[in-house]
């Protein structure tokens, strides 16, 4: 859902007793103070490549938590992505579930573990990635496959639009 007004969420949790996830496109503490604030959102989904890095996601779980709102890091963006969301993860009293995008339906060609040198870093068991050990974020960029994707990348790339069976959009 795009962040619209914080009324109709709360129309939409007097309807149905599913928690409601939210927060992929907002950007900052003060995005989501509103509706932490107004008590409609039960799990936010920050992400770090757009609300500001490690330390703003940081501080917006931390509201988040004073309002009993559980974590769930957005991360469909790449290695570094993921790898700075696993380590926000960590810290945070109040996470619930880490969002991936490895083995999904669009990353057609490659594989995000195919840009790192330690694709082992994120082996899933049982469900759980470990916290990654290496210095910085853990993970280590393949420059070489990186700078090939770079060439072979299409100029004309535009975010995909997935339509359901009826039409109406999926995604996005």
């Amino acid at each position: 859902m795009l962040p619209l007004v914080v009324e109709r969420l709360a129309f939409l949790k007097k309807l149905t007793h599913i928690p409601i996830a939210f927060g992929e496109r907002l950007y900052s503490r003060w995005d989501f103070h509103p509706y932490l604030d107004a008590g409609v959102v039960d799990v936010i989904q920050p992400d770090p490549s757009h609300a500001g890095g490690i330390t703003e996601c940081r501080k917006i779980a931390t509201m988040a938590e004073t309002y009993g709102a559980l974590v769930a890091f957005h991360c469909p963006l790449g290695p570094i992505a993921l790898a700075a969301c696993v380590q926000l993860a960590a810290v945070t009293h109040n996470f619930l579930v880490q969002e991936t995008s490895l083995g999904i339906h669009y990353n057609e060609g490659l594989e995000l573990t195919d840009y790192l040198l330690n694709p082992e870093v994120f082996a899933l068991d049982q469900g759980f990635v470990q916290l990654p050990r290496a210095p910085g974020l853990g993970v280590q960029i393949d420059e070489e496959v990186v700078r090939e994707a770079a060439h072979t990348a299409r100029k004309d790339w535009f975010n995909p639009i997935w339509r359901s069976d009826d039409g109406s959009v999926a995604e996005w």
